[in-house]
Formats: C-alpha cells, sequence, structure tokens
C-alpha cells in the first residue's frame, strides 16, 4: 500500500478520512514531519504514513505502510476507535437489534446517540465484571493466593471435618486456628472471624429464624458476603448449607454481586475478576453437587443478576426501547422470537391502559410476549410484568423526595424476563408466556389528565383520578391479554405496584394476593424455599372494590380511602379486569420494597418464580423446591371442581 495515493473526505465527526485502495484511516496522531492514520478493519489494524498535508489537497501519497500484528475478531460492524479504551464505538451494518456485542472477550453494552451523519451506537463496558462460578470443588489454594470466605449456620460449620477445608486454608491456618475462630463466633443473628489477616474468614448465618424467614437465611446471607468476602481478584466462597438450601443460597450469593455500574474506575478495570463458590452439605444428602445442579444454580444466579442490573440501569439507558432490546436478546438465546405491539397499534387494538400511560413518552409503550411452548403441554402459564421504565407520576407528579428511584419501576418485567430465561434453559414442561408492559409515566402535550376516561383491554371503561396509580392499568391491559389472546389457566403479575406495600408486609417480605387459598400457602412457601419472602394481603373484594366507583365509568383508577387497604385494592384492580369469577388460577405479586435494599436492585422475584413453578420443570433441583405437587394439594370440594376443574388444579 506503500506509495499509493490516497484522498481526503469528510469524517462523519468532522476532520477529515484518509480514503485509500477502498480503506478509511482515521488521523492518529503527528511524529515530527509525518502524520500517522489507522484503519481498523476485518480481523487486522493497519497504519500510513503521510508528509504534512494541505486540507484541500485531493491527491495524497502514502510513504509507508504497517499492518501490525494484533488480531481482531470477525464481527459484522466496523470499530472506529480503539478497542482498549473504556468505550467502543461502532458503525452497525446488519443487525442494530443486538444490545451486547463481544469484542476481545469483553462484553460491551449498547447505548444510542446521534451523530453527523446518521445514529452511531456507542458500547460501554457491561457493567462490573465479576464473573461468578459455582463448581462441585473450588480446588485449593493458599489464602494468599486466592482469598476465601467460608460461611454457614454455626451448627452447619461445626460438623464438617477439617479435611474439607484445610486445602483452601493451609499452611496460614491450622486446625487449631479453625477451631478456635469457630469457638469465638456467638451470631446474633450473625458473626464473622477473620483467619488470617484480610485473606481468609468464617461467618456465621443466624442459628434460627422465624416461621416468617427463609431457613436459609438469605437476606443475611446476601449481607455477609458483601461485608466479610476477602478483597482480591480471584476469590472463593464456602457455602455450609443442608442440600434444601442450596438453591436459595446461591440466589442470595448472587445478590452481592451486582452487574450494573458507571463508576469510572470500575470502567477503567479491564481484568475479570472471579468469585468461585463451592457448597459443603451437611445432612442426610451430603454429597457432591450434580453437575445439572450447578447449572441450575448458574442459571438462576445469571437471572437474578440480569433482573438487578435492568432494575438498577437509569431510563436513560433502560428505555421502552433498550427494554425491548433486552427481551429480544433473551428470546434470540433462547431460540423464541417475541411478539411486539408497540405505539399507535396498542391504541387501535384497544390496550388503552398501556397506551395512555406510556403515550406522552419520547419512546412509545409496548406489550413484548415472549412464548414457550413445548409439545405435550397440558396447560398454558402467563407471567404478566409491569415494566414502567420511569414514573415520574405523570400530570399527578410525584415530589423531588419521591421521584429519585423511580427507575425501579420495571421490577416486576425485570424478574419476570430473569426468570423466563433460567425456567426454558432448564426446561420446563408446560406452556409458558411471558406478558411485559412496557411504558415510561412521562409529562408532556399529549400525557393522560385526570378526569380522562380510558377504554382498556377488557373493554372495561376507568376515569383516572390519579396517573400516578398507572401501574394497574397497564396490567390490566397484560392480564385480559393473557386470558382472552394466549387462553392462559394460570395468570401471575408482578409488579412495583404500590408504595403501601412497604407498610403492609415490609421491606423484605412481597405482598401476594390470589384468588385461590392454596396457591396462597403455595407462594409463602415458595417464598421460604427460595428466599424471596412473601406474605399473603386481604383477599376480600365485596369489602374492598367499592373503593373504585364511578359515576361516568366503570369504575375509578384509585381507591376513595388511602387508608382502607391500599394494596390490596390495588391488586382487585387488575383481578377486577379479569373478573372475579374467573374460574383460572389468578395471583398478584406486589413487590414494591424488596425490589431493592438501599440504593441496588435485589433481583428479587426470579428466585420465588423458579421455586413456585418448578414442579413444571424438567430440572429436579427446582422440582425439589417447588411447594406444588401431589402431596400438597388438598382435596376440592364439588363446587371448586364444578366451576372448572382442569383450571384449577396445581401444576
Amino acid at each position: 500500500m506503500a506509495d499509493c495515493i490516497g484522498s481526503l473526505i469528510p469524517g462523519n465527526r468532522g476532520g477529515k478520512v484518509l480514503v485509500v485502495q477502498n480503506f478509511r484511516f482515521h488521523r492518529h496522531e503527528r511524529r515530527g514531519e509525518k502524520i500517522h492514520w489507522r484503519c481498523w478493519r476485518q480481523n487486522c489494524r493497519a497504519k500510513v504514513y503521510t508528509n504534512l498535508l494541505n486540507e484541500e489537497d485531493q491527491g495524497i501519497r502514502v510513504i509507508g505502510f504497517h499492518e501490525e500484528d494484533h488480531t481482531h475478531p470477525q464481527d459484522e460492524t466496523m470499530v472506529s476507535r480503539a478497542q482498549f479504551r473504556q468505550r467502543v464505538e461502532v458503525q452497525v451494518r446488519q443487525d442494530p437489534t443486538v444490545p451486547v456485542r463481544r469484542v476481545n472477550n469483553a462484553e460491551f453494552v449498547r447505548h444510542r446517540r446521534t451523530v453527523q451523519g446518521g445514529e452511531r451506537l456507542s458500547f460501554g463496558w457491561k457493567m462490573a465484571n465479576v464473573l461468578l462460578e459455582f463448581k462441585a470443588s473450588a480446588g485449593d489454594s493458599e489464602p494468599q493466593n486466592r482469598p476465601v470466605l467460608i460461611v454457614g449456620q454455626l451448627a452447619n460449620l461445626q460438623q464438617i471435618n477439617w479435611t474439607q477445608v484445610k486445602g483452601k486454608l493451609q499452611p496460614v491456618v491450622t486446625k487449631e486456628i479453625w477451631q478456635a475462630a469457630l469457638s469465638s463466633l456467638n451470631p446474633n443473628p450473625t458473626d464473622s472471624c477473620p483467619l488470617y489477616l484480610s485473606h481468609a474468614a468464617v461467618a456465621a448465618l443466624p442459628s434460627r429464624v422465624s416461621r416468617h424467614n427463609s431457613p436459609s437465611s438469605a437476606h443475611f446471607l446476601t449481607r455477609l458476603v458483601r461485608t466479610c468476602l476477602p478483597a482480591g481478584n480471584n476469590r472463593c466462597i464456602v457455602m455450609v448449607c443442608e442440600r434444601s438450601e442450596v438453591f436459595a443460597s446461591a440466589c442470595a450469593i448472587s445478590r452481592a454481586f451486582p452487574l450494573f455500574t458507571r463508576r469510572s474506575a470500575s470502567s477503567r478495570r479491564t481484568e475479570k475478576k472471579h468469585v468461585a463458590v463451592e457448597f459443603v452439605s451437611v445432612g442426610q444428602d451430603n454429597g457432591p453437587l450434580e453437575v445439572s445442579t450447578l447449572e441450575c444454580l448458574a442459571n438462576a444466579a445469571d437471572g437474578v443478576r440480569l433482573a438487578a442490573r435492568i432494575v438498577d440501569t437509569p431510563c436513560s439507558e433502560m428505555n421502552t426501547d433498550d427494554f425491548l432490546e433486552e427481551i429480544k436478546a433473551v428470546g434470540n438465546g433462547l431460540g423464541i422470537t417475541p411478539t411486539i405491539i408497540r405505539g399507535e397499534e396498542l391504541k387501535q387494538k384497544g390496550f388503552g391502559g398501556i397506551y395512555g400511560v406510556g403515550k406522552a413518552a419520547q419512546h412509545p409503550p409496548a406489550l413484548a410476549v415472549l412464548s414457550h411452548t413445548p409439545s405435550g403441554a397440558t396447560q398454558t402459564i402467563a407471567w404478566v410484568g409491569k415494566g414502567i421504565v420511569y414514573d415520574t407520576g405523570g400530570l399527578s407528579i410525584k415530589g423531588k423526595t419521591t421521584m429519585p428511584g423511580m427507575k425501579r419501576d420495571c421490577g416486576g418485567a425485570a424478574a419476570i424476563l430473569g426468570a423466563f430465561k433460567a425456567t426454558v434453559k432448564q426446561g420446563f414442561k408446560d406452556n409458558l408466556h411471558a406478558v411485559f408492559c412496557l411504558a415510561e409515566n412521562s409529562v408532556g402535550p399529549t400525557a393522560t389528565r385526570p378526569d380522562d376516561i380510558h377504554t382498556l383491554y377488557s373493554g372495561k371503561t376507568v376515569e383516572i383520578n390519579n396517573t400516578d396509580a398507572e401501574g394497574r392499568l397497564v396490567l390490566s391491559d397484560g392480564v385480559v391479554y393473557a386470558s382472552k389472546d394466549l387462553s392462559a389457566d394460570i395468570i401471575l403479575d408482578m409488579a412495583t405496584l404500590t408504595g403501601a406495600q412497604g407498610i403492609s408486609t415490609g421491606k423484605y417480605h412481597a405482598a401476594v394476593m390470589t384468588n385461590s387459598e392454596q396457591w396462597e400457602a403455595a407462594c409463602v412457601r415458595a417464598g421460604r424455599s427460595s428466599g424471596d419472602l412473601a406474605h399473603p394481603l386481604v383477599y376480600c373484594p365485596e369489602l374492598h372494590f367499592s373503593e373504585f366507583t364511578s359515576a361516568v365509568a366503570d369504575m375509578k383508577n384509585s381507591v376513595a380511602d388511602r387508608e382502607n387497604a391500599q394494596s390490596s385494592c390495588a391488586g382487585l384492580f387488575i383481578g377486577s379486569h379479569l373478573g372475579f369469577d374467573w374460574p383460572g388460577i389468578w395471583v398478584h405479586v406486589d413487590i414494591a420494597s424488596p425490589v431493592h435494599a438501599g440504593e441496588r436492585a435485589t433481583g428479587f422475584g426470579v428466585a420465588m418464580l423458579l421455586s413456585l413453578f418448578g414442579q413444571a420443570s424438567e430440572d429436579p433441583l427446582l422440582n425439589s423446591v417447588s411447594p406444588l405437587g401431589a402431596g400438597t394439594v388438598k382435596p376440592a370440594s364439588e363446587d371448586q371442581m364444578g366451576r372448572d376443574c382442569k383450571r384449577r388444579r396445581l401444576i
């Protein structure tokens, strides 16, 4: 290429681009009397040199050429900046829908911005770079080389043999030091003890829990991992527990490693951090974990971290378009093409709830569906998620203290996406549909006003008396779509629906409402076995639904008396569009408070769904943690059987 003639053309971002034999070279630097130009194309990097030039000259002679010995992965994109910097800019040529790209074994997440000459997508580091691995055996290593945390209930820690942990502690920690550390632990409710400087520690979970807590002490486990795990790029966690607590413990550990960050120091850190998690089982079934179990734990943890990442991401990077890209990415990984109804099409098809909430936003609202329909399925299950990517409150606008954090209002849809991904990967015997009701409750000239009347997908009319009660509107469209169009036998909706949920059931327990007493009990048991705790709300439509009485429409969207079971009434609004006499199973889960702990998302809901519907899974571990099955079904009355025997049965 040396001694060739090139020409200058305008670049997309200003400046000039040197074109030589159809290769585009970008000005890199000036060295003395030479200008260095660089080109990245396919799997090579090349550099050419020219003399100092007149910017108007169109005949530029190349005086030197150098092809650098550096490979670049095949991709349908052209990288236009050094991939070793914190951000990679690409011009998407073939598939602009892919939200994540992999370059040099590092993942980059897509952001959109407009530049001169068209739209470009910038790819920033895909969040915090912690790789979490579940292993049957993490192997032996000295604590100086691989810091270690050993955690479990004190009684369980005292049951294990020194030979099971010495390979991770010796030579700096002896058997005597280990036994002395165990003797010093006095959990109230937790306790920890360093074993060797800041490289090794042992931590004890509560020795006992109440009936409304998980036997795994999942919330305490997450805290201990965050506070007691030594620092380092290659670390190990040894979890000592009974086999029945493995699933909940794995999900709790995964919550300690959130993915999303925009801290500049994290973006500059290129090395991957590895955390290996080894389970040591105690009790009757104390053998090593099977490969299938480890795979299930990895998929569950991936689902939890995916949901938490989406909830942590601000609306500037997770609007309805971006959420749809996340849905498409999950669908691509599972071989499923999502059904998407968005924008004006929602209005035309009668989705007055979703359209009315999101019509004022820059990015249009959408209803998206991922469907898993295996052969031999005997029933149809639908999960419906509230995906309000940001909630200003609309014209009934929130205050300056209550609006921050409303990026989390998509927590229900995020949990359903993470759970759907993990569930289908592990195999699911029945039809499963994930329905995502996506909108941004924004303020604008076309925003819904109080006193407006919307006709929802159920055909019922709703008088708007509070635009900040928007979640129930989008979910009502979603559950009716699941019933009408998907013919679902079991419908579960999950949402960050009411601030009153935290008052009703607290920061750690989701609020559950259902038309089935058996499913109410099953949700509570699923919460205990998964670590995503749940507690029932009052289900009494004959007393509470009158709160929505309207003089000009079928109902209002917000209660008349805010002191009368707010969370229950909000759930009843959704159920009323299905009909209180609907013969199927309807479950409503309000996760407004447990969706986050402090300023971080928890991925709440993923583990609960995996456990609650585990009986229909092909995975033995999910079968074992499911509260539903032949052994848990109570005989139904003749009246119940007469309503609809097929739809009333448990999985």
